[in-house]
């Protein structure tokens, strides 16, 4: 979720020189609450050093104390266990952790905006907004604190969304520098993460390291402890009313309604799920407010704990509930909302959920509407039936990594490089749109389907929005399988890349007979839709190949996608086919000719490969 033309800001991250004072603000109260956060060194934690001195202990205990803030990075998000109760985890993102980082990406933002205008920047402002997560009241009070050591002011948006938080950095009158959401998307309660916003977009993975390594020097340099005063609290803000209203000015622009313009939607019934997350402002200050029926919502409230279900437009049990609400009430589209927002999925008024492929579908069927042949870019999991509904249409399909920040950048990349491309999207439900300042903003997406169930109304057909994609093929079969890394936590992601360049030598050098590194072939992206061949290629922050799957009987009829996760230490295997037994023979390929036979079965668990490649189940 977030707007991805980021900031060339590569500036090295040293202590920034030039600190704002503040001055007292009137109405502004003094915080008394002296917050003290231990950095103290767990010396009492067994680590088993022989045969060394003192200083080599040391560096041994400071290497540490750098990687507990280093893991923390999960792609352009940072995320970790902020509450106890997941089993086998223990906390790692705390208020110490967090105010580095916090202080560290003030820094990088002052430093950028000092080498972009040429001058040192006074008074540079930043915003905060979160999810409803139990540990965010603690740990916004963490991101206030290292806001204000690196020398900013701070604005604290309260409950909002991840998509609100990058246009606070645009709408006036607020247009802040920089902003930052503390989220952890669909993940659980115990949860809880940061993203980072610019006026230019999402940072990029590169900039997070940079921003984590910088915030792991100063968490392992502080060695007793830390005090910080606030001596004014953050402005408080409403951004939520300005955001809502520049949605609904987007829908009566844009459906001109004859009868009644501003309140385009009477007539409607809509259902939105929020899962208890940040949504619900879309049914009361968007959809009420335009004249919808919302009459059968569900889960409007937020509650950090998520009572009822996972906010995730992928979960089934909350597809099943918006679905069950849509037909009992006769509604004309049901909306499910992840928690912060910058997903969404939908279902239409016959009750068929619409999200993965066929919510990439239904997008572009709109977007090339409205822009005939443009380029649409997903990741690499989308079906092959997916590719032929874009080209049917007069489109072009570039498939690329897994990873909304990669689909997102990819789209950036090609328009900057003459080829239109209006629509980014991930199976996963993050979409974005060139319009929209290529921002992933579920909210957003929603809207222009509303947009166009209205027209089509308007032009006098009764069909909905699943229309669109009636000719849309499904895949006969598809599987995911997860393999973990048997590793200590460290070593884990080298041995994640190890496994994975194995598995694209082995599909180069022939060993697996009729595999092929795929490539879409609309663009410069090869080898398994990872490698950028053009004069700029993009970082890669995770390795993933595709591989398209023949044999004599069927020529190509699926496809095999590995990837290493960026969350866990494991690895995600991704397999399709078009035809019946499919995906077994490829598990059983992918197992004895590949996992056993080069041997990398020796450092990963493939418990779930075996029991999927000998009864064709995962259970």
């Amino acid at each position: 979720m977030a707007a991805s033309t980021s900031p060339n800001f590569t500036t090295s991250l040293h202590k920034n020189s030039h600190k704002t004072k503040f001055p007292s603000l009137p109405g502004k109260k003094t915080l008394h609450t002296k917050l003290s956060f231990s950095f103290s060194f767990p010396f009492n934690k067994s680590i088993r050093v022989k045969s060394i001195g003192t200083a080599k202990y040391d560096e041994v205990v400071v290497d540490e104390e750098l990687d507990k803030i280093r893991r923390l990075q999960n792609g352009s998000d940072v995320r970790g266990v902020a509450l106890e109760g997941e089993k086998g985890r223990t906390v790692d993102l705390t208020p110490p952790a967090v105010e580095a980082i916090s202080e560290s990406f003030g820094e990088w933002i002052i430093k950028g905006l000092k080498k972009e205008k040429g001058y040192p920047v006074e008074n540079v402002r930043v915003s905060l907004g979160r999810d409803p997560r139990v540990t965010g009241s603690k740990l916004s009070v963490a991101v206030f604190a290292g806001l204000a050591r690196a020398g900013c002011m701070v604005y604290d948006m309260g409950l909002a969304t991840t998509p609100a938080c990058f246009m606070s950095t645009l709408l006036p009158p607020f247009a802040y520098d920089a902003s930052m959401m503390m989220t952890a998307s669909h993940l659980p309660y115990t949860r809880n993460g940061l993203k980072f916003f610019t006026k230019r977009g999402g940072l990029t993975s590169t900039e997070v390291e940079e921003i984590c390594e910088k915030a792991a020097r100063k968490y392992a340099n502080r060695m007793a402890k830390v005090s910080t005063l606030l001596n004014v609290l953050p402005t408080k803000v409403d951004f939520m009313s300005t955001y809502s209203m520049h949605l609904r000015e987007i829908i009566k622009e844009r459906i001109n309604h004859p009868l009644h313009y501003d309140t385009p939607l009477q007539g409607f019934q809509i259902i939105v799920n929020a899962g208890n997350g940040s949504g619900g402002f879309f049914t009361w200050d968007v959809l009420d407010k335009l004249g919808a029926d919302t009459f059968g919502s569900l889960h409007l409230n937020p509650d950090g704990m998520f009572p009822n279900h996972i906010p995730n437009p992928e979960d089934k049990t909350a597809m099943a509930l918006t679905r069950a609400a849509v037909l009992q009430n006769s509604a004309d589209l049901g909306i499910v909302f992840d928690t912060d927002v910058d997903r969404s999925g939908v279902v239409d008024s016959k009750g068929n959920p619409i999200n993965g492929d066929k919510l990439i579908a239904l997008m572009s069927a709109i977007v090339l509407r409205e822009h005939p042949g443009s380029t649409i870019v997903t990741d690499a999991r989308t079906s092959m039936a997916l590719t032929r509904f874009i080209t049917d249409r007069g489109g072009h399909h570039c498939l690329y990594r897994v990873g909304y920040r990669n689909v997102i950048d990819k789209g950036v990349h090609l328009n900057n490089d003459g080829i239109e491309t209006h629509l980014m999207m991930e199976t996963s439900g993050h979409g974005a749109l060139k319009e929209n300042h290529f921002l992933d903003d579920g909210a957003y997406m929603v809207v222009k389907i509303i947009i166009e169930m209205v027209r089509m109304k308007l032009a006098g057909s009764n069909e909905g929005i699943g229309s669109l994609i009636e000719d849309l093929e499904e895949p006969y079969e598809s599987v995911e399988l997860r393999i973990n890394i048997i590793s200590e936590p460290r070593l884990a992601k080298a041995k994640g890349i190890e496994a994975i360049e194995i598995f694209r030598n082995y599909i180069e050098e022939g060993r697996l007979k009729g595999w092929e590194l795929d490539s879409c072939g609309d663009c410069w992206v090869s080898e398994g839709c990872l490698v950028d061949t053009n004069d700029t290629p993009a970082p890669i922050d995770a390795q993933m190949y595709r591989a398209k799957v023949s044999n004599d009987e069927h020529a190509q009829h699926g496809w095999v996608h590995m990837r290493q996760s960026i969350h866990n230490p494991n690895i995600a295997v991704n397999l399709q086919s078009s035809v019946r037994g499919g995906c077994l023979s490829m598990a059983r390929a992918f197992r004895d000719e590949f996992l056993k036979a080069s041997g990398v079965h020796t450092f990963l668990d493939i418990t779930q490969v075996d029991k999927f490649a000998e009864n064709g189940s995962k259970a």
